[in-house]
């Protein structure tokens, strides 16, 4: 993929929230203001990893706060590219592209949004390789890289750059900043250079995101897009079923909350249970762990194979629920430290996704 134009859009954003594992925000709303961008400024050129320059900098875009807020609380045009332009004027020789700071939802879309505006490139690749719901999580911090300096901003006209201590008091302070802007802003975490984009980012995404987008949209009458898809990633159907209960808060920054699913079909007869903060995060079949972060538990429509975000998730419908390896980045001690169960209060032990369901779940 050499350039991203309009055409291409729809099948990003729906690749972008099966890999958002039901967070990363409204791929909807995203995919609305980057069409909007395309069409006023024109067709996004993509740089691969290896074509960075190892001096230039890359500003890694997205937004921060709970998705409840940000659905109804769209982001304006000036919102989504302010924190950039404020760290542009930072660096305005060396700034050389955009990238997204995770391959989840809307923040896959408005990264190319602000790339149009800003006449930049954005670069094939991101710091999670799904959506995860801190921004400390990304594969910079793994390999021991602290954000220097964030930009923020919200719809009041607000604009905050601060130099944090490292990742975690980053987002310490990036969550405080969200709460008082309303509960959603927009962000550039970091800059950092092609060397090190080179090192720690996830090659390829929004590339993956758009084949995803293609392979749910294609008619085969021999092979169903879901079956298709789990073959092309690997992947693992978990669950059938039909939701029973769900319960969603808005706390500390973040929607949290539970889904309950009764079986049907091959599951018919069985409970499964899904603990979701912005991202679906553990799942439980009848108390058994059948998957859980960082490896991403997805959620898709059953009758059209179309991925759900949490937001979307209602009493009653018919869903189909399936697991995809995460990045090997994420496997590490250190990887499993910042984003694995016990990070976020599962008292479960981490057991990778195909070692927890087997080659019997494989479709």
């Amino acid at each position: 993929m050499k350039w991203i134009t309009a055409e291409d859009l729809e099948n990003i954003a729906i690749g972008a929230t099966l890999l958002g594992t039901g967070g990363g925000g409204d791929p909807f709303v995203g995919k609305l203001m980057a069409l909007q961008a395309i069409q006023k400024y024109g067709p996004v050129k993509v740089l691969t990893v290896d074509e960075l320059d190892n001096k230039a900098l890359v500003m890694p875009v997205g937004s921060i706060g709970a998705p409840s807020v940000s659905n109804e609380k769209i982001a304006s045009e000036e919102e989504v590219y302010a924190p950039a332009e404020v760290l542009k004027d930072f660096f305005p020789e060396r700034t050389q592209a955009i990238m997204p700071i995770e391959i989840g939802g809307g923040n896959s879309l408005l990264p190319i949004a602000c790339a149009a505006k800003m006449g930049l490139p954005i670069v094939d690749a991101d710091a999670m390789g799904r959506a995860f719901p801190e921004s400390q999580m990304v594969t910079f911090f793994l390999k021991g890289y602290q954000p220097e300096i964030v930009a923020m901003a919200d719809s009041q006209g607000n604009r905050i750059v601060y130099y944090p201590k490292d990742g975690e008091w980053s987002e310490k302070i990036a969550r405080a900043i969200t709460d008082v802007m309303g509960g959603n802003a927009n962000m550039v975490d970091n800059v950092f250079s092609g060397k090190i984009v080179k090192e720690c980012g996830i090659r390829g995404t929004l590339s993956l995101a758009k084949e995803i987008g293609e392979e749910l949209t294609t008619l085969n009458d021999s092979v169903p897009p879901v079956q298709r898809l789990l073959d092309r990633l690997n992947g693992f159907s978990l669950f059938e079923g039909k939701i029973s209960h769900i319960e969603r808060n808005v706390e500390g920054g973040f929607t949290r909350g539970r889904a309950a699913f009764t079986g049907i079909n091959r599951n018919k007869g069985e409970e499964l249970e899904i603990l979701f903060q912005n991202e679906l995060l553990l799942a439980k079949k009848d108390g058994a762990v059948l998957a859980s972060t960082p490896d991403l538990i997805c959620a898709l429509d059953y009758e059209t194979g179309r991925p759900i975000t949490t937001e979307t998730l209602r009493y009653g419908a018919r869903i189909h629920v399936i697991a995809l390896p995460c990045d090997q980045k994420w496997r590490t001690k250190k990887g499993l430290e910042v984003a694995g169960p016990k990070y976020f209060g599962y008292e479960v032990d981490y057991q990778p996704v195909e070692e927890l369901i087997g080659e019997k779940a494989h479709v």
